[in-house]
């Protein structure tokens, strides 16, 4: 349990670091609460356990069997009569305890979570309306209204080459562009108040297909955020934000030819082919712990990495055909597992009857040059 704790917090560590620079500016440039953010860090390791976990699996068994293998444990234990497969069982509890922990993860954990960072996200953007500005995007944050900044000085909230669309009057589409703004906070905190300057509106009647061209000195943008927050409780339109339900019966409202079809078919496999990964690189780990034999756990990242980064290559590659229809979605999701887990019982097989790998060498080589590069850009990077 020791090292499968250690990669535990290891790799969660890697993938908060990943976060730290967007958290840093949300503190420095925008003031958000510490509250917040530690609620956003919160509901966002759903996300990272569900990758972490089939890779911490893999690792604790893999290394647990290197280290076996090098204390010639595994040798003495034959020479007692016991099997492999005896030894199987205690490293099968832990496999099956990650394949059930991210079951539930993928099905329960990641909607709730990501419907819960959706809800924060617009709360916090009711607090501190300059979070939703991003320059050099097109930010839809506000229901029917598009806006686009070409920069935002977060310091003293001045927008330069403003961008809006309003879509709220059901009858009139207003277009506004202004070279210069300025985003007022408003104390009740309910009101967004984006002041233009030296600008023009461009006014289309639906009904009567006219246009009119006003221009203006200075106009007050104005959006009430209890829309915003209504939004952020009622919507629900991401499949990853449905839960296992609610995307079966929107898999049968859609055609089945629709690219919606093929994300929701997508989405729907992914929950269950994700903790069958745990299984399979769990499986796959007990051979090659038994013949790698090295007392180094360096090698063991190694092949370890390497393993994960091949069977994250082909999941992405099978969702992307999936999404784009050359394959059929399961078929895309599924087959690592099937490739992996095969590979996996044949090797153990092998191993077993005491059957030699030839090709571990090669495998071997290339893990250590894997570990050996890695570790010159860490230090380059240091």
């Amino acid at each position: 349990m020791t090292p499968l704790g250690v990669n535990l917090i290891f790799f969660i560590f890697i993938f908060l670091m990943g976060k730290m620079l967007k958290i840093t500016k949300l503190i420095i440039n925008y003031q958000v609460d510490a509250g917040v953010i530690g609620l956003l860090l919160f509901y966002s390791i759903p996300h990272f356990l569900v990758f972490v976990l089939p890779m911490s699996v893999m690792m604790a068994v893999l290394l647990a069997f290197m280290q076996m293998a090098a204390d010639n444990e595994i040798m003495a234990l034959k020479s007692a009569g016991i099997s492999l497969y005896t030894m199987i069982p205690s490293a099968l509890i832990i496999i099956v305890c990650g394949t059930l922990a991210t079951l539930m993860m993928t099905v329960y954990g990641m909607p709730r979570s990501k419907l819960a960072i959706k809800h924060i996200t617009y709360t916090a953007l009711a607090a501190h309306a300059n979070v939703g500005l991003k320059a050099r995007t097109f930010n839809n944050r506000f229901e029917n209204v598009t806006l686009y900044v070409n920069a935002v000085d977060t310091q003293t909230m001045r927008l330069k080459d403003v961008f809006i669309e309003d879509r709220r009057n059901p009858d009139m589409i207003s277009t506004i562009v202004a070279p210069a703004g300025q985003l007022f906070r408003i104390p009740d905190r309910r009101v967004v108040r984006l002041r233009l300057f030296n600008g023009l509106i461009n006014q289309i009647e639906r009904a009567d297909q006219a246009a009119n061209t006003l221009h203006f000195a200075t106009y007050d943008f104005e959006y009430n955020l209890k829309q915003v927050e209504k939004i952020s409780r009622y919507k629900r339109m991401d499949e990853d934000e449905m839960s296992l339900a609610e995307l079966d019966q929107h898999i049968r409202k859609v055609q089945s030819d629709s690219e919606d079809y093929n994300k929701a078919l997508i989405e729907y496999h992914t929950k269950f082919s994700i903790p069958a990964a745990c299984l399979a690189l769990g499986l796959l780990a007990i051979p090659l712990g038994v013949e790698i034999r090295s007392s180094r756990k360096s090698a063991g990242m190694g092949m370890g990495l390497v393993i994960f980064v091949v069977y994250y290559v082909l999941m992405t590659a099978g969702r992307t055909f999936g999404e784009m229809g050359i394959i059929h979605p399961a078929v895309g999701l599924w087959g690592p597992n099937v490739l992996f887990g095969t590979a996996g019982l044949a090797m153990l097989v092998r191993s077993a009857k005491e059957k030699p790998l030839y090709w571990m060498d090669r495998l071997r080589l290339f893990a250590g040059a894997a570990t050996g590069a890695i570790q010159r850009l860490a230090r380059r990077r240091v």
